[in-house]
């Protein structure tokens, strides 16, 4: 924390550090160069030296945050809507149930309703080896979806859409960030080094 305060002029907080961190771990770069750390270990964090640029790598990770806890503001316009005549029931099987339809970027709960637009890249986005938007319906397979539930799914659409284009902004910064970083301490390389 010491070499932070240096490095920035200020202390900063342990939810800047937070938000710092969870935007480098959504780095599309950092997660190709440590990918191999990310599966069975701990990678390393780069600090950067660089006060300006912690401050806006922490402001996209805290707007990260807000998006995967479905509480951000951003989430109020939804990116997609739920359309069709029916039940609301999550349908099984591929041609009346759960399937998504690429060239029309629609998701089919059943066979007249659906999740309209979620693009491709939004549809087959995963978090721990699950794709997000299949999984959630999954779940709910067999059962009808409430009010709550079509907006949760919607907000959830756009989160991941969001995310999609914050990942972008993190990944244009992200080299910066590497390429200055704050020196480590004595101690901690020394911790380092015996690991």
């Amino acid at each position: 924390m010491v070499a932070l305060t240096e490095a920035y002029d200020h202390e900063p907080t342990p939810e800047e550090i937070f938000h710092y961190v969870y935007a480098v771990l959504y780095a599309p770069a950092y997660r190709e160069k440590y990918a191999e750390f990310l599966r069975m270990d701990f990678p390393r964090v780069p600090f950067t030296s660089d006060a300006a640029l912690f401050s806006e790598l922490a402001a996209l990770g805290a707007r990260l945050t807000a998006l995967h806890l479905l509480k951000s503001p951003e989430l109020d316009s939804p990116a997609c809507r739920f359309d069709g005549e029916g039940d609301s029931h999550i349908a099984k099987g591929k041609k009346v149930g759960l399937h998504y339809k690429p060239g029309e970027h629609r998701v089919y709960i059943n066979s007249t309703q659906y999740f309209a637009p979620v693009p491709e890249a939004v549809w087959t986005y995963k978090v721990g080896g699950y794709q997000v938007c299949e999984k959630w319906l999954k779940d709910r397979q067999e059962r009808r979806l409430e009010v709550d539930d079509i907006r949760t799914y919607c907000r959830i659409v756009t989160a991941l859409k969001l995310t999609l284009d914050i990942q972008q902004e993190i990944n244009a910064l992200y080299p910066q960030a590497e390429s200055k970083t704050v020196a480590l301490s004595e101690h901690t390389q020394a911790s380092e080094s015996q690991t």
